[in-house]
Parts: structure tokens; sequence; C-alpha cells
């Protein structure tokens, strides 16, 4: 039913007197028209007023001709009292004629509702709508819908429980009654009335899965103590954390609500509400966009080039980073406030990457800027690469942020070939490590490196080194070319690490060896999508 009926003037009348305003009560009526929601103000007292006027024996009063959603259940139950039927001071609710309502209605047009506390009023209108539109306009966002984000008051529960009570009680006279999820939400509400107004001053759609949110808080600080009687009553519901500035949430107010007996909150709270004298405000007006995700490889020529910011005891120790050197362009480039940086695995300052290079991903938060083409990402690419000779990437690409986890699963499962710089300290011959080719899947035990193990949890991990293949160079120096399981430390596998890792070089050529030079030549993780470049 998308009308007010006869059995709806009880409330009408009783939430006119209390100073509720038209579209709170058609709340409180369950009604689900979206249409007579947005009807200007005026109309909406007007209608209401021509309500009441009617003939009561009227079965069904259709002074609402419109035709849209159903509205909410109204569950028959048998007449008794309870404690619906007090107010704060114990004493049974008196109900105004019919004549009061309407008198009540001409001076409640211009009070402050005392349940929304103005903000299905003056909130609703075209001058808050252009201010909220000024604010998107001069965020400078790139967006093709919206979704509108609404933080209301926690006392604003309160209120809604008090006349949630006062309405029930009336309701229980008629052998009805009215279930707290029966009633129209006010975000539900406050949304249908406000998004065609932004749709049509922003020229986009609102859309609930949109990645560009215009978030608005209202504060309402006349009544902002109303809600602190309930710590006392449910002091389990209101325990502080780090990340809130009052205990008194919304949702921890809302919990002690379903929690409090109704004759304990009628003695500490008047039912109906009394009336504000200000309107609520609004004075955060926020805009942001959902993460984008960038995704390519990256060659590392430098070593003395750190993956990510090298920081030791609060010190910067290397000027710039492979992450800093690409994530500089990026961040200017889709205009973000912060960037998240991510990788199949890492390599040591003093190690390069060379080959197809190491997949990367970051991701870009609350960017203003949203669409590249592939031709604007090439010449993000390329301004990257020609910003320094120490890194070089491809394959640079708009991803998604599911799609990063198959580089993550690269990490662990996949393999990686280096080729190292080996020194011995004992003289070899050519014929002194040819046997190292014929190795295949050299099982290896690895306990946390000494080097990483104030990072890494210590412990002991298997992996293999599926091939080697060597290269002498002198009676000191070779070259040994490795695939190996994804995770293995090479560094450790060749001068052993005092015993941590077992088989070593070392170990198997019975001689002290250690490593000169470390390059990672391939990384095998078949993501990003290579691109032609």
């Amino acid at each position: 039913m998308s009308s007010l009926t006869e059995k709806d003037r009880p409330i009408v009348q009783l939430l006119l007197n209390a100073g509720t305003c038209p579209r709170c009560i058609l709340r409180f009526c369950c009604v689900g028209s979206q249409a007579l929601y947005r009807r200007p103000y005026k109309d909406l007292v007007k209608d209401l007023k021509e309500f009441l006027k009617n003939n009561q024996e009227k079965e069904d009063t259709a002074c609402f001709d419109v035709v849209d959603l159903p509205c909410k259940r109204l569950r028959l139950e048998h007449t008794e009292k309870g404690p619906d039927d007090m107010n704060h001071n114990g004493a049974l609710q008196q109900i105004p004629s019919v004549s009061d309502g309407i008198t009540a209605m001409g001076n409640s047009a211009v009070e402050v509702c005392n349940v929304c506390l103005g903000i299905l009023q003056e909130f609703c209108e075209a001058d808050f709508v252009k201010k909220v539109c000024q604010k998107v306009n001069s965020a400078d966002y790139q967006f093709t819908s919206f979704v509108l984000s609404v933080s209301l008051p926690p006392q604003l529960s309160v209120r809604e429980h008090a006349v949630w009570l006062l309405a029930k009680q009336e309701l229980r006279k008629l052998g009805l009654s009215l279930a707290k999820d029966d009633l129209v939400q006010l975000k539900e509400a406050y949304k249908w009335i406000i998004h065609p107004q932004l749709s049509e001053e922003l020229g986009v759609p609102a859309d609930g899965k949109s990645l560009f949110e215009v978030s608005v808080v209202f504060a309402h600080p006349e009544t902002e103590e109303e809600c602190h009687f309930l710590a006392t009553a449910c002091p389990d519901c209101f325990k502080p954390a780090k990340n809130k500035q009052s205990v008194f949430t919304r949702m921890a107010v809302i919990k002690a609500l379903e929690k409090i007996k109704e004759e304990d909150f009628l003695k500490h709270f008047p039912c109906p509400p009394s009336l504000p004298k200000n309107l609520c405000v609004a004075p955060e007006i926020q805009c942001s966009n959902g993460a984008v995700f960038v995704a390519g490889r990256y060659n590392k020529y430098s070593r003395n080039l750190p993956q990510t910011p090298w920081i030791i005891d609060g010190e910067r120790k290397l000027e710039s980073s492979v992450e800093e050197l690409i994530s500089e362009h990026l961040m200017a480039g889709f205009k973000a406030d912060s960037f998240n940086f991510s990788s199949s695995g890492r390599e040591d300052v003093d190690v390069r990457t060379l080959g197809n290079g190491r997949p990367f991903a970051i991701e870009l938060v609350n960017p203003r800027r949203i669409h590249f083409t592939a031709e604007e990402m090439k010449g993000l690419q390329q301004t990257i690469n020609n910003s320094s000779d120490k890194i070089r990437v491809r394959d640079l690409q708009l991803v998604t942020r599911s799609a990063i986890g198959r580089m993550k699963e690269g990490e662990e499962e996949k393999t990686k070939t280096y080729s190292a710089l080996i020194w011995t300290d004992k003289a070899i011959q050519r014929e002194d490590i040819a046997f190292l080719d014929d190795i295949k899947e050299l099982k290896l035990d690895q306990k946390t490196p000494l080097r990483v193990l104030h990072r890494r949890p210590l412990a002991v991990r298997c992996r293999i080194i599926h091939t080697m293949k060597s290269e002498y160079i002198d009676e000191h120096h070779f070259r040994l070319h490795l695939k190996t399981q994804a995770g293995t430390y090479i560094k450790e596998f060749v001068h052993g690490d005092f015993g941590r890792t077992k088989p070593n070089i070392g170990s198997l050529l019975n001689r002290t060896a250690d490593i000169l030079e470390l390059d990672v030549e391939s990384v095998d993780v078949d993501w990003p999508p290579a691109l032609d470049n």
C-alpha cells in the first residue's frame, strides 16, 4: 500500500502534535513510496492536513494517489497494555485530538523535526544539494557515477526509538503491532529524496557499486549528550576503541537500544522527544575514489638501489628506491593521495633484476584521475623510464584488485633463475665444478638467514635447486646459473651462512665459497600479460 489509510490517522495526529516532520511521519506509518518522500515539503504538509480533515469513518483514505513500492507490513496482535503505554514519568501518554493535530501541523512546518533533527527538512532542499555538488566539483575527480554515504548523529537513534515506542503504543490500542524493522530507515528515505537531485546536478547516476563516494556527515551538538544515559544502563555496549574519538558510536547506541528494557528507557528519556532548537549541521562533505591498481614489470640495473626505502633506526640510508622511482610518476599522473607497492618477491639492494623483469603492482589510493587509454599508459611508462637509468618498466597497465592475487601466487609456487659470481679460497679447475651441471632437484634445508632474522621468524625451510650450470672464469672465480624454487636464499646457498644452509656450494666443493655478485635473470610468473611496448 502506497498511501496512508484510516488506521494511520492516530499515528499521524500524534506525531504531528509532538513536532515530527511529514517525512518522518511517513516513515513511522511504513509508507514505502519513494515518490511521496520526494514531494515538496509544503505539499506534504498540505496533504497531511487534508488527510486529517477527511471523514474518519472511511476505511481507505487515498489522499496520496501514487503507485510505487509497497509499504512495509503491520502485524495484528492482541490488545494489551504494557511498558509501551507509559511516558518517561510512568504515566499513560495522552493522545491528541484531530483538531490538536491540525493546529500542531501548522506550527511544525517551521519547527525542527524532533526525530530527524532537520535532515529530512532543510537538508533535502536545493540549496544543500548545490552545496554538496559544489564541493564535489571543486575536488576535481573523474567519475561516471556516485554512491552517497551518510553518517548520522548517534543520538538520532535514541529519538527514533522513543517515537517508535510511542507509535507502537498507539497501534496497540487498535490491535496492531509495529516492528522496528518495518519502519522506513532515515538513511533510506534521505537517499530516495536526494539521489535524483544529486544525479541531475552532477550529470551522472547514483550507483550503489560506484567507486566514487560522496560522504556527508551530520552532527547535532545541542543533543549530543542524549545517548549518554545508555552507558549507565548498558555499560557492556560502550567500550573504548583506538580509532574512535567517542564510545558513543551509532552502532554502540543501536546495540544498547536493542538491549535496554522499555521501562528503563522510558524512565530516562522523554517520549515523545523534546523539540530541538537548532537544525543539524553538516560539518563534513568529502569525496573519495576507490583505489586504482597499476601493474607491470621492472628491471633494476643498479647494485646500490633497494626495492623499498631503506631506513634503519629511523635513518634513511640511500636516497631512492625502486618503488619510489616508479610510484612518483604514477602518483602525479593519477593525482592520488598515497600508494601501496607490492611485487612478486624482492631482491637485495646489491642484486640486479634483468631479463623480463620482476612483476609488481601499485595500489593508488583516492586517485582524482582514473581513466587512462593504452597510449596514455605507454606515455606514463616512458616518463618513468626517462627519469632514471637505474630502473626500467615494461608492460605497464591497469588491473583489478583480484588480479593481483596471481602475482602473489608466484612468490612461492613459481621458479626463478639467477646468475651468481662465486669466489673460492682454493684454486679450482674446470673439472672441479663440472659435476654441478649434473645435479638436479637438489633439496636444501635453509634456516632463516642471519641477515633477515630481525624481520623473519626463525624456521627451517625446505627449498629446491632445480638445475645448475657452471661457467669457469679463473682459478678462484666461476659463474653459476641456477634455476630454483621461489623463496630460495641464493647467497646462503653459496656461502652456507655458517652452516645454516645445507648443503651449500662450499660443502659441495669442499672449500670456502662466497658470492661476489648476484643477478635475477627471470621471475617465472606469467603476469601481468605482456604488452606490445
